[in-house]
């Protein structure tokens, strides 16, 4: 049914679940350092993280993938000649999707942590404190479990996104699964069959992330709910 292509587009899935998961552990780490220079009361960091979350949020994926890829080989290969390296660098597609795809959504995912924690009330922590809590262990054992719960619905949009997004980066080079998908179709002349394939497997993607998303929403909306009514 699929004249061989079957092994192929599967080491594409794989390819595109780890570019997936690796890019959003990339932008958790950059939306977290971005919330964190938001909320700062220094000014001129909570200026720099208004302004990654601002720009990057306002200029279209496609736009952001190829301005960093290509820019960004440029800008290695011009700081290579400087330091009198006579070689081409050419970086790799795969770290170059994972880094640019982690830094967009870092930008949409440093308003989902901050708006999180915005809404814990400020009594939380400053019980914490009275208890005698250093303030690492009120941020750890306090504030970071309710703002995971008040994150996930914003995180689960920004995560199902993400994964349509990597097929973007197929247009810098990586063999992901929907660059194998089309090159099976333009071999066969079977294009609708391949990308229905890619579209069925993206689908059921998303699918079981948002059955787990909505478990661990649960999980930590645990007798939340029963003490609010």
């Amino acid at each position: 049914m699929l004249n061989g292509y079957g092994s192929t587009i599967l080491d594409g899935v794989w390819l595109t679940l780890q570019l997936a998961l690796l890019s959003m552990a990339v932008a958790i780490s950059l939306g977290l350092l971005g919330a964190a220079c938001r909320l700062s009361p220094i000014k001129w960091l909570a200026l720099l993280g208004e302004t990654y979350a601002t720009v990057i949020r306002g200029i279209p994926d496609l736009v952001l993938i190829l301005l960093i890829f290509y820019g960004g080989q440029d800008l290695v290969n011009r700081i290579a000649q400087l330091v009198e390296y006579d070689g081409y660098i050419d970086i790799n597609p795969f770290i170059a999707g994972v880094g640019t795809l982690g830094f967009i959504y870092g930008a949409y995912l440093s308003e989902t942590f901050r708006g999180a924690f915005m809404a814990i009330p400020k009594g939380q922590g400053e019980a914490g404190m009275a208890y005698g809590m250093s303030p690492l262990r009120v941020f750890f054992r306090i504030l970071v479990p309710q703002m995971i719960r008040l994150a996930i619905p914003g995180f689960t949009n920004n995560w199902l996104v993400l994964i349509k997004a990597t097929a973007l980066i197929s247009l810098v080079g990586l063999q992901d699964m929907m660059a194998r998908a089309k090159s099976a179709g333009d071999a066969t002349r079977e294009p609708f069959t391949y990308i229905l394939l890619a579209a069925a497997i993206y689908l059921a993607i998303t699918s079981v992330s948002l059955l787990v998303l909505r478990y661990l929403e649960r999980r930590y909306s645990v007798g939340v709910k029963a003490a609010e009514i």
